[in-house]
């Protein structure tokens, strides 16, 4: 019996590169541990192709756009492709009710007509390392955990310091395995960047909330910006001197087409995984925090819908935040449905059940890791009891009414005028003069109004009075519980929800004023609560780390011949997989690519979500499709086995040469679990194909000066590739 656990475990959380080759987001330094099974899957590069800091390679293609997605260059001219809702914000910020990039498309015919925007940044990674034994210097096994932290932090920050080269670069030095190992990010960060092209949401934004995370798919999700450097290549901030990049690498875009089977890869940024959960955080999410989640966010959208039903400025002015709430308002509700539907806790629990076992089988082990799981369920125990305020912390106070945070921008200034500090005063007001327009530009009093009355009502109604602020409290007492009137109140008498009074403030501050301001009061009393809980939950916390980093130790001792991959941290990644088809439940089959005549089919001119331009329908009436069709038809979607998570929007799905074949921009409702645990066969990646993305471009848009920037590839390449198990075949050369 003990044999036959320990095998069943190893099957449920291997991702040894003999197990899932679809599993996995691997350290693309380390990839010659994986390259042998690449290049029997169909890879025709080597590791240094792929990883090189001495000479071009792939990861010189691959960037971090803006705070939370992936871009990669197509061009030598600093040509950079993302995803529509990646660049959704950028176009957004610049478009106005007379130039709706959003909903008309934008395309620049050439280099002076690409708009600049303001502080959007491209991140290459120019080197990646382990520095984990300078990292772990003086740390010792008997140090309790705020001392291990404590010490680690003044280490990482000597490395990173250094890394710089006095602010040449931008280091970060992050923990991976759970604070076992530490891993050193060095970027170079380049800030003018343009707007090149975009498809109107029509397009770009197919489907919209209906269609998230769902197949079949037939959204176009691209953008185009142009990365800029000084005279020399260097970053530099925007100038009409600036001139387009050289990228070390950029990658050839292959119209040639897929077929079931075919190798594929992915490298980008993958935000956050949490593969290595206990059962005990799985419970948590099922049971509390993704629901609570999920309840606030409701509500929230549904106030933001309505203001936008109500008037087209209003709908430009919150598109972007509307889009953000709920993206992962779905999210976690498929998520919470995944890990029930597929046992999830139950597969975790039979998991520490073999560790628990192999600890009993090894006293030296037992000795090591006997404290990892009692940790963690103890640290889950106090945690439990502040999930619920937490949350709605984060989501109602933190995340909610746009009043809160723009009165918490300003407590800087209140620090200044309390210290009586004149130079720090004038340089505070200068800075928050400047960001008043940027504000207010996409502010709707009326939305934050009900916001704020709904967000402070669902806060005292569903969190422990003992976890709120007496703020609060004493303003329900006031108020006798109509939240209308408390919310009327602040919104009179707080200077923050109206541009007028701020820019009236600033001209002539008023230190008793800014103190007294309802909206200040509350967002530094939610502030002041949030960190008391903190500091009950520390110890947990504490715990929690140390359980969470030992278990990890233990696993990899347990199995010393699998081939671990850390949890996604928003550092660079590859998976690497295949393109297939999959079948959600009984009896159901989904194929593994869409064409144009889904566009025709899901077509409502009633609804926004589907609204299809009238030149999209005549390009597919008369099938002028150019060379990127399909006979007849033109493909749209494909899918991919691979590993992603949200920060992989916008990566590149890359052939076995090396060449662009698609862009990945989704995942599929029925592995939304996969954060935690991976599915084989059910969790998909979802990618538009680079060949709609051209056919939008010429045939659509008549942007062909971008398309002549590009090494377009029509020769299909001949490799071996794996199906589903079966036994590798050999696929043809198809010449366009």
């Amino acid at each position: 019996m003990k044999k036959i656990v320990i095998v069943l475990f190893a099957m449920i959380i291997g991702t040894g590169s003999g197990l899932h080759a679809d599993e996995g987001m691997w350290i693309p330094l380390l990839i010659n541990k994986n390259i042998a099974e690449m290049q029997k899957m169909g890879l025709k590069l080597s590791a240094e192709d792929i990883y090189s800091i001495n000479n071009s390679s792939l990861k010189d293609a691959i960037v971090i756009f803006g705070g939370g997605c992936t871009g990669e260059m197509i061009s030598p001219e600093g040509l950079l492709l993302t995803n529509h809702h990646c660049g959704f914000g950028s176009i957004q910020k610049v478009s106005t009710e007379v130039n709706n990039y959003l909903d008309d498309g934008f395309w620049a015919t050439n280099k002076k007509e690409e708009i600049p925007i303001e502080g959007l940044t491209v991140k290459f990674l120019v080197s990646m390392a382990d520095v984990t034994g300078r990292a772990l210097k003086n740390v010792t096994d008997d140090m309790d955990e705020a001392a291990r932290n404590d010490t680690i932090r003044k280490n990482l920050k000597v490395i990173e310091n250094e890394a710089s080269e006095d602010g040449k670069y931008s280091a970060v030095a992050k923990s991976i395995f759970g604070g076992n190992d530490y891993y050193l990010y060095v970027y170079e960060v380049f800030k003018d960047i343009r707007l090149v092209g975009a498809p109107p949401v029509s397009i770009g934004k197919f489907g919209a909330d209906t269609d998230n995370w769902m197949w079949p798919r037939h959204t176009g999700d691209f953008s185009l910006f142009r990365v800029y450097t000084d005279a020399e290549g260097k970053p530099a901030t925007y100038s009409e001197d600036n001139v387009p990049m050289k990228p070390k690498h950029f990658l050839p875009v292959n119209i040639a087409g897929v077929e079931q089977g075919d190798f594929a890869m992915i490298m980008g940024n993958p935000g956050g995984t949490e593969r290595y959960l206990s059962s005990y955080g799985v419970d948590l999410a099922v049971n509390l925090s993704n629901m609570t989640i999920v309840k606030i966010r409701e509500e929230k959208l549904r106030i933001m819908k309505e203001g936008m039903n109500a008037d087209d400025k209003v709908r430009l002015q919150y598109a972007s935040k509307y889009a953000r709430t709920a993206n992962y308002w779905k999210y976690f509700i498929g998520q919470t449905k995944g890990l029930k539907r597929l046992k999830v806790k139950e597969k975790k629990q039979m998991e520490e059940a073999a560790f628990t076992e192999w600890l009993n089988s090894s006293p030296a082990a037992k000795a090591k890791y006997d404290e990892a799981l009692p940790l963690m369920e103890q640290a889950y125990e106090t945690l439990e009891a502040y999930t619920l305020a937490r949350t709605y912390f984060i989501e109602a106070a933190y995340r909610g009414p746009e009043i809160l945070g723009y009165a918490n921008s300003f407590k800087g200034l209140a620090k200044a005028m309390e210290e009586k500090d004149n130079e720090k005063t004038e340089k505070t007001i200068g800075r928050l003069m400047e960001g008043v327009e940027k504000h207010f530009k996409d502010y709707n009093v009326d939305i934050d109004y009900n916001l704020f009355a709904a967000m402070m009502k669902m806060y005292h109604d569903n969190v422990p009075l003992d976890q709120q602020p007496v703020y609060l409290i004493e303003m329900d007492k006031k108020f006798k519980g109509d939240y209308d009137k408390y919310t009327a109140y602040v919104f009179d008498k707080s200077i923050f929800g109206d541009k007028a009074k701020v820019e009236a403030f600033l001209e002539k501050p008023n230190k008793k004023k800014l103190e007294k301001d309802p909206a200040l009061m509350a967002v530094t009393a939610f502030i002041a609560k949030y960190y008391d809980m903190m500091g009950k939950t520390k110890e947990a916390n504490e715990k929690l780390d140390k359980g969470h980093r030992l278990y990890i130790a233990g696993l990899k001792e347990m199995n010393p011949d699998v081939n671990y991959y850390p949890d996604a941290n928003f550092t660079m990644r590859l998976t690497y997989g295949s393109v297939q088809d999959y079948f959600p439940a009984d009896a159901i089959h989904y194929e593994y690519f869409t064409t144009m005549e889904g566009i025709m089919q899901k077509e409502d001119p009633d609804n926004w979500e589907f609204i299809v331009p009238e030149k999209l329908k005549e390009l597919y009436k008369a099938k002028d499709f150019g060379q990127y069709g399909m006979g007849d038809k033109m493909p749209v979607c494909f899918l991919t086995n691979h590993d992603i998570t949200g920060g992989n929007s916008g990566s590149p799905v890359i052939n076995g040469k090396g060449e662009l074949i698609g862009l990945a921009f989704d995942g599929n409702w029925e592995a939304m679990s996969g954060d935690i645990a991976f599915e084989p066969e059910l969790q998909r990646t979802i990618n538009v194909d680079i060949r709609y993305v051209l056919f939008i471009i010429d045939k659509f848009a008549g942007a062909t000066n971008l398309i002549d920037e590009m090494t377009v590839i029509k020769e299909r390449p001949a490799f071996k590739s794996k199906v589903m198990g079966t036994a590798k075949i050999e696929m043809e050369v198809v010449v366009d």
